[in-house]
């Protein structure tokens, strides 16, 4: 199994509207993959590692997918809608990263 994840950098000035991410833009992805993906998490950061620091991103999400290549089979026809979406939350630039899952 892999792991897409996309972080969002918390610069004190950014916008990021958490309410659309969570009901229009995830959704949007599960719905353009279907079964390539398994299921996603959102994150919200509410703080860092010491006690009254801010959190390093204002959220992230993480999207399970069976293999590599069928996210990518998957995501690919899509690619172009999803990132366009992303104006519609943030001004954020993401960080991606893939993983594979391997425990849990």
């Amino acid at each position: 199994m892999i792991k897409m994840s996309v972080y969002y950098p918390a610069d004190g000035g950014s916008r990021f509207d958490h309410h659309y991410y969570r009901t229009r833009h995830l959704p949007l992805i599960r719905e353009r993959l279907g079964d390539a993906c398994l299921r996603y998490e959102i994150d919200r950061g509410v703080a860092g590692g010491e006690a009254g620091s801010a959190p390093a991103f204002v959220a992230a999400c993480h999207v399970y997918a069976p293999t590599l290549e069928a996210f990518r089979e998957a995501f690919g026809p899509h690619r172009a809608e999803i990132v366009a979406d992303v104006a519609n939350y943030t001004d954020i630039a993401p960080i991606v990263q893939i993983s594979e899952v391997v425990g849990g």
